[in-house]
């Protein structure tokens, strides 16, 4: 329902234009103009209180009056005409408003009230709304400008969306000199209603598009951007631009995770986790945007350069290299082969410089030998014109061979009035061609970053280490029973108690109040000792000389708790001293940090790195967002570049990757099952290759949420595992099956199912047998949006081996009003039961979601399913070769 009023909007027969003018340099004139100068074949009608006919076509004093069913209407007037102009436009049964109007959000109380009254106005009957404060949109194929800029986009496959009207407006303007096309062209203001989820779901079903280009300077629904991007990103490039890298969120906070942070980084963090590629300027916009839909995208980062002129190949080298790309290594035949053409100075090596007077030919024979090294992941060729250089002629051999290419390949041909030629022959060819290298490895590392995006997004996770069963309900008490007292700091004594609860490894301690139960402790937990003090006002220990290392008798021990608890008191008088903490000294190679804070855009947010005093001097850190699978918290590790200590490094031992990657698993789960955490620093956490473990951790509460039920998860932007559909049945075998939600590591076993299943049985789930199950197909069955989907595996035990014997998938529209419903048993299941009991559980979680109908395309001859869908209800339809079931809920 919703992506089809949008399709009403994007594709109207009749536009009504509220405020539509006849008198130059106003926006209702231009609005008016747009639409009829430019080929749209709907009807249009101005709506002018004051006029009769509006640039020749007749006019209507009201929307009301519009003798016409309207699709569309766009509103010019002032914005305290709005409300009462929306509430017409609902009687009148409009689809769809687009508001340009400004004097709403950014107008203070009086234009915030006027928003609200418009967005209630609106869901009360049920129209969307693009804007306000926007420039409109345009429909290039449709010769559709619903907008008052002064150019009309050229028609393409590009579906651009701007937050800024005016940007966009510079953006048409720049677009149509590079002859850059667009499919759709929407400026969406404020964002009173349609946001950047709806037209990435809208564009990623369309046709007519095969990128999507986003503008973005703020984001008011991450959990429906980041679903929508997730969906789509794989098959339909998207490419933000956002902007305001602001220091917001990084200024100095309770801890080091607080400072590390900063609102922009986290939105890094949010796009690499939703497949999506962030650039810098509009120009990396539109290059990638080009490349990513035409090229072949790279898989590492590793490029060849060819060049006529060494000075450029070193150029594009160092750029190369300094942004985190690598050049190729060709291999021995690769050199072999080229110096039987090339002339005897060549480079031999990568860049490959073929000299000043290089031919056509051997333009064309060097990179026909490099496309072949398997070293190389992308090729540039650089072109200076020279006096014996024929830059058009060898655009035209690249462009030949750029066909049987399976690598991206970039092009720069350097210089202005002896090289345009070429350089439009290449965009005939749908070739990248940039002025100058340094642009042209740029776009290559973009498209390789954005194709790593999608791998790691997709990645099969290994299995965690072993169970892992949390005791949260430890953790809920000792969190209520800290925020009823009126505290919502926890001292580090508690904080390491939350932490064990999760399985967190933390030192042997205890707590002494006296000087003489410091000395007894300390000999008790085995010197070395460490002592901190112990107060819930102190944050910062070490500020108020509240630690002492490396106590080695009682008799340091007793000095080392007096020195202590006199120098908080002084330092910090007000502060509640509860006594100090004695931990074992723990001597590890290896410090690191691993935070998490409550962002208020992406909610939870943990950061992994490098840690100890200098954190914030080295700021080796990497931010993801929670959940987190074995294969996500890998990747947050890579990123880090004490990864390469850890791993091991000039003969000293690695440390045991997998027990941080299971750390950083278990660390996910506490952020995501309690909201109450506001923040919380595990730094350092000391790491070699007999262990980890957390030697000092704050956390801090969220005061808001003191005596607030908030529902579970609620606090996050992506949803985690559902275990709550989780249950056991029993087979009419008599033996057990478990109904659970797929998970990505079950990978191997739906692919041992599909072994499992005859012709038949395939033809009837799929319509046609599938011989050989890819791994991108069980990717796509097995990571799954469970906001938008669920799919529910029967798990079956024969001896000591776990298999699925069946899988329900129900998958929902962006608005989850309807759901498509699949279902298969593998054969050696079947007659079992699993099928109706399968279904009845899917149905019950489409309730509980409040999706108003499921339906399924079955095939004719399927009897025995029909028969279990009739029997539940569902309404059969037939058409030409399939059957259509569905009911509504």
């Amino acid at each position: 329902m919703g992506l089809r009023k949008l399709d009403r909007i994007f594709n109207p027969d009749t536009i009504a234009v509220i405020g539509a003018s006849d008198t130059e340099g106003k926006v209702g004139y231009s609005l008016m103009s747009n639409l009829i100068s430019n080929g749209f074949k709907g009807t249009i009608y101005p709506v002018n209180i004051k006029r009769k006919s509006v640039q020749g076509v007749k006019a209507y004093p009201s929307i009301t009056e519009v003798p016409d069913k309207i699709d569309l209407a766009i509103i010019v007037t002032p914005a305290k005409t709005v409300p009462a102009i929306t509430e017409e436009c609902g009687k009148k049964g409009v689809i769809g408003l687009i508001i340009i109007s400004a004097g709403f959000k950014e107008a203070g109380d009086e234009g915030n009230r006027l928003f609200s009254q418009v967005i209630s106005i609106s869901k009360k009957y049920n129209m969307r709304i693009i804007g306000p404060n926007c420039l409109g949109f345009m429909r290039p194929k449709k010769r559709l400008n619903a907008s008052f800029a002064n150019k009309m986009a050229l028609p393409g496959r590009i579906a651009f969306i701007s937050q800024s009207g005016a940007l966009g407006t510079a953006i048409l303007d720049w677009s149509v000199k590079q002859n850059i096309g667009f499919s759709y062209f929407v400026s969406i203001g404020s964002m009173a209603d349609i946001g950047f989820n709806d037209l990435i779901d809208y564009f990623g079903t369309d046709p007519d598009t095969n990128s999507i280009l986003i503008y973005m300077e703020s984001m008011d629904n991450a959990k429906r951007f980041i679903s929508a991007a997730r969906a789509f990103a794989r098959n339909k490039p998207i490419v933000v631009l956002k902007v305001g890298r602001s220091a917001e969120g990084s200024r100095a906070a309770m801890s080091h995770t607080g400072s590390l942070t900063g609102n922009d980084a986290v939105f890094d963090a949010a796009f690499k986790r939703a497949g999506v590629l962030r650039v810098n300027t509009i120009g990396e916009l539109f290059d990638a945007a080009k490349t990513l839909s035409a090229q072949e995208r790279p898989t590492g980062k590793r490029l060849a350069i060819i060049t006529n002129a060494g000075g450029p190949g070193v150029i594009a080298t160092d750029y190369l290299i300094e942004n985190g790309g690598e050049i190729a290594k060709l291999s021995k035949e690769t050199i072999e082969k080229l110096s039987k053409f090339l002339p005897e100075d060549w480079s031999h090596a990568n860049p490959v410089d073929i000299l000043g007077d290089a031919t056509p030919e051997q333009y064309r024979k060097a990179l026909e030998i490099v496309m072949e090294d398997n070293n190389a992941d992308g090729i540039l060729i650089i072109l200076t014109p020279q006096a014996m250089t024929n830059p058009s002629e060898v655009a035209r051999q690249i462009s030949d061979m750029s066909n049987r290419s399976r690598k991206a390949i970039f092009t720069s041909w350097m210089g202005e009035h002896d090289i345009r030629e070429g350089r439009e022959i290449f965009k005939k060819a749908g070739i990248p061609t940039y002025k100058i290298p340094e642009t042209a490895v740029r776009c290559f590392l973009n498209m390789y970053m954005y194709s790593r995006n999608q791998e790691l997004l997709y990645e099969t996770p290994a299995s965690i280490p072993h169970a892992f069963e949390p005791k949260t309900k430890k953790n809920k008490e000792l969190i209520h029973n800290i925020m009823d007292t009126g505290r919502f700091t926890l001292t580090e004594k508690e904080s390491k108690e939350l932490l064990a609860n999760y399985g967190i490894p933390i030192s042997k301690s205890s707590t002494a109040k006296t000087k003489e139960e410091a000395a007894k402790m300390s000999k008790k937990i085995g010197y070395p000792v460490a002592m901190k003090i112990l107060s819930p006002d102190i944050m910062h220990k070490t500020d108020v000389g509240g630690v002492e290392l490396y106590i080695e008798n009682d008799a340091d021990a007793r000095k080392a708790f007096q020195k202590i608890v006199s120098s908080a008191k002084k330092k910090a008088p007000k502060a509640k001293i509860d006594g100090v903490l004695i931990e074992k000294m723990e001597q590890k190679r290896y410090e690191l940090i691993i935070g998490g804070k409550k962002d208020q855009i992406f909610g939870p947010v943990i950061i992994f790195g490098m840690g100890g005093v200098a954190v914030e001097v080295f700021k080796d850190t990497t931010i993801g967002l929670p959940p987190l699978n074995m294969a996500l918290a890998m990747r947050m590790i890579k990123e880090t570049k004490i990864y390469q200590l850890l791993k091991g490094y000039r003969g000293m031992k690695g440390v045991d990757i997998t027990s941080i990657q299971f750390l950083l698993y278990k660390f996910a789960y506490l952020l995501m099952d309690f909201p109450e955490i506001k923040e919380i620093d595990i730094n350092p956490f000391g790491v070699d290759e007999k262990g980890g473990v957390v030697l000092d951790a704050k956390i801090a509460l969220d005061e808001s949420l003191k005596d607030r039920k908030i529902e579970p998860y609620s606090h996050m932007v992506i949803s985690p595992y559902p275990k709550e559909y989780i249950k056991k049945i029993a087979m009419r075998n008599g033996k057990p099956a478990l109904f659970r939600p797929i998970k990505p590591e079950d990978e191997e076993m739906e692919a041992e199912m599909f072994r499992q299943m005859s012709d038949e049985t395939q033809r009837y789930r799929f319509f046609q047998t599938i011989k050989n199950i890819t791994h991108d197909t069980l990717v796509r069955y097995t990571q799954i949006d469970y906001d938008r989907e669920i799919a529910i595996i029967a798990e079956v035990s024969e001896g000591k081996e776990k298999k699925m014997a069946g899988v329900a998938r129900l998958v929902a529209d962006p608005y989850n009003l309807n759901a498509e419903f699949a279902i298969v048993v593998a054969d050696p299941w079947q007659k079992q039961g699993i099928g109706g009991k399968l279904t009845d559980f899917i149905v019950d979680i489409a309730k509980k979601r409040k999706i108003r109908k499921i339906y399924i395309e079955l095939l004719p001859d399927n009897q025995r399913i029909i028969d279990m869908f009739r029997h539940r209800g569902f309404s059969m339809v037939k058409h030409q070769k399939i059957i259509g079931a569905e009911v509504e809920l």
